[in-house]
């Protein structure tokens, strides 16, 4: 288990919002995606499979991967979903709860810019799929910059209301924009999260952390050549990797920006938070 690519999407779309163009892969890209996963040898697993072996539990194949969807683009139904069934490939659905459209209504507001989102029912006929249902925040705000007390809100709200709809617990977590601190990863552990994702653009390892788990953000620039080579466990550094005094610096500048009402857009490319 020493280089294990935990691949992060966000859509997968033909037509996106222009915001999320840069965050968009074509369902060509991600149909030649998949196949260069199978070509390499790669087994995919459950996130929950390397979240236990990180734990100390049964160990992973030689060969694994896993894949990550963050916030709740509709694409996932309509496109993602047959592809991966028609594979028998597993895969974790984080929701940004705000964004996701109740039966006949509005959704309850996020952070997010206009796009075409999931329906609450698509996303339990998805947990009864087997695809793995987690948290990505009620707003998607950038966690490390918040207040003590809305912060709370954001991770444990996000919970409630995503075992409110499914019925049952749900236990894995990703921060929005791969940002985080040991404030942040302390309340989820808090609120009852077992997992949590952030982007980092490493490789996850047996030295990484269940509470960070790095992954490998796929783009709309994202070379082949490259992807290639995060299959075959090169082309990125290995976790655990350290926090920079860039990454430090970047937090507390969008802390003071929040202080003064100035959030600083999210970098959700960088994956330089922890």
């Amino acid at each position: 288990m020493r280089a294990v690519p935990v691949f992060l999407y966000h859509s997968v779309s033909t037509d996106p919002p222009a915001w999320t163009v840069p965050y968009t892969v074509t369902p060509r890209a991600f149909t030649e995606q998949l196949d260069r996963m199978a070509d390499a040898g790669l087994t995919v697993v459950p996130l929950r499979r390397l979240v236990a072996a990180l734990r100390g539990g049964p160990p992973l194949p030689p060969r694994s991967a896993v894949l990550t969807f963050d916030d709740g683009f509709a694409d996932f139904y309509w496109t993602v979903t047959p592809l991966l069934t028609d594979r028998s490939l597993p895969a974790t659905l984080y929701i940004t709860t705000g964004a996701i459209h109740p039966p006949g209504g509005r959704p309850e507001g996020s952070l997010l810019p206009p796009a075409p989102m999931l329906t609450w029912r698509q996303v339990a006929t998805l947990d009864a799929l087997d695809f793995e249902i987690g948290g990505h925040t009620t707003t998607h705000p950038q966690l490390d910059a918040l207040p003590a007390q809305r912060m709370w809100h954001e991770i444990v709200d996000n919970k409630r209301r995503l075992e409110d709809v499914l019925g049952h617990p749900v236990y894995a977590f990703a921060y929005p924009y791969g940002y985080s601190s040991t404030a942040v990863r302390r309340t989820v552990r808090e609120a009852g999260w077992t997992s949590a994702c952030t982007v980092r653009n490493a490789f996850s390892s047996a030295g990484d952390e269940p509470m960070r788990i790095c992954r490998l953000m796929v783009r709309a620039d994202t070379p082949p050549e490259l992807f290639t080579q995060w299959t075959r466990g090169t082309g990125a550094p290995v976790a655990p990797l350290p926090e920079t005094l860039q990454t430090m610096a970047w937090r507390l500048c969008r802390q003071a920006r929040t202080l003064l009402w100035r959030p600083a857009a999210g970098r959700p490319g960088t994956g330089a938070t922890p």
